[in-house]
């Protein structure tokens, strides 16, 4: 494959990973920083996590009770829609069924959408974030996330491209209806399988 931005022959997938990688993408040992705005700032203090909509037992958070739930650590695979893909990333964090569980979703609840700092969202059907290895995400291979890699707080979701796992998370809302997230609506996929090139809408 020819990389049309650099004009680069980029090296074959090696056979033995090529389970691992999806369509059209090329390994990275390297961990690009994209998002959208600034930075946020982060305040102990004041930050929160909320989880609320079509559930049972909405719930917030302080910083001091969220970081002492039960956490996980999970060995994922990140692919960007970029076209990069990262293995064996190491996260650790809170799994997101351990938040649906708590909350509870009503009979109605099929999607869900995460609101983060800087005005940020991304929309994903519940199915999507209450796999095993979805969760919401404090470190990244043994240290503590850095800001600009969503620092205190990202959503990651293996199984979908990586503008799903919204960096600087602050609330997941359950839904109804499938809405459309922040770059959902400048015309990327409201699922985003890699495994099926979901890239864009039709």
């Amino acid at each position: 494959m020819v990389s049309r931005s650099l004009g680069l022959k980029r090296p074959p997938i090696d056979p033995a990973l090529a389970g691992r990688v999806p369509p059209g993408q090329h390994v990275t040992s390297r961990w690009p920083v994209l998002h959208q705005g600034e930075v946020p700032d982060f305040d102990p203090a004041t930050w929160d996590f909320a989880a609320f909509g079509l559930v049972a037992r909405p719930l917030r958070f302080s910083w001091a009770e969220f970081t002492a739930l039960p956490r996980v650590t999970v060995n994922a695979d990140m692919h960007c829609v970029t076209r990069w893909s990262k293995l064996d990333n190491v996260w650790d964090g809170v799994p997101l069924r351990a938040i649906i569980n708590l909350v509870s979703p009503g009979p109605l609840a099929r999607y869900v959408m995460f609101w983060c700092d800087g005005g940020y969202s991304a929309n994903l059907p519940l199915a999507a974030v209450e796999a095993d290895d979805a969760l919401l995400a404090l470190a990244h291979n043994g240290a503590a996330l850095i800001p600009e890699h969503g620092f205190p707080l990202r959503v990651v979701v293996p199984q979908r491209y990586a503008w799903k796992s919204a960096k600087w998370v602050r609330a997941i809302e359950f839904t109804a209806d499938d809405r459309a997230g922040y770059w959902e609506r400048y015309g990327y996929h409201g699922d985003g399988d890699p495994w099926r090139e979901q890239r864009f809408a039709e």
